[in-house]
């Protein structure tokens, strides 16, 4: 790559930042993966405060963001499409708030393509941890088994629970961080004109 080629991504990148939305959407992922990092826990004041935000901008500033159903659809979204896991016990509640935050900020289509680049944020996070721990095996075991019990108990007519797995869990990993870096990973490719 040239320099010239270089400078013109950095500038590119560089109007994320300048751009009022995009700049409070990165600043409260940024703070709700350092919570969850520390704490495991994702506050409320950061999801709910930040969707508000996105809400009363979209009233404020509708040419610049989409309006007012615009941002409802994105956390529409991004709240079906999380809540599926923290139904079978597989994420937690703070996790799909933020990402219905974030799919306030960014809209329905962003949304949802949001999504597809965290889930393959996570599961390059959960590759990673499992090689650095040693557990790849039981990782591959273990989704597996959560995989078939998933299909044996929606054949049965049950309700699937991530809980009723035998399977010894690797860790736990904190999504928020996943959420945080796959919903930025968007907004560069975004900004690229690559999604």
């Amino acid at each position: 790559m040239e320099l010239s080629e270089l400078r013109a991504a950095a500038e590119l990148v560089g109007t994320l930042f300048a751009e009022p939305r995009s700049l409070t959407l990165l600043s409260l992922l940024l703070a709700a993966a350092i919570c969850d990092l520390r704490t495991r826990r994702i506050p409320n004041w950061l999801t709910f405060g930040g969707t508000t935000a996105a809400l009363l901008y979209s009233l404020v500033a509708p040419a610049h963001s989409g309006g007012l159903l615009w941002a409802l659809g994105g956390l529409g979204i991004g709240l079906a499409l999380m809540l599926p896991l923290y139904l079978l016990r597989a994420m937690g509640a703070g996790d799909v708030k933020l990402m219905a935050m974030a799919g306030s900020f960014i809209g329905p289509q962003g949304a949802w393509e949001a999504v597809i680049f965290v889930f393959i944020v996570g599961g390059l996070l959960a590759v990673v941890y499992a090689l650095w721990h040693r557990v790849m095996g039981k990782l591959l075991r273990n989704t597996e088994q959560t995989v078939q019990l998933f299909f044996m108990t929606v054949a049965a007519g049950m309700r699937p629970d991530a809980r009723a797995s035998t399977a010894q869990s690797i860790g736990s990993l904190p999504y928020g961080v996943s959420i945080a870096l796959g919903t930025a990973a968007f907004l560069v490719a975004r900004q690229f004109t690559w999604v």
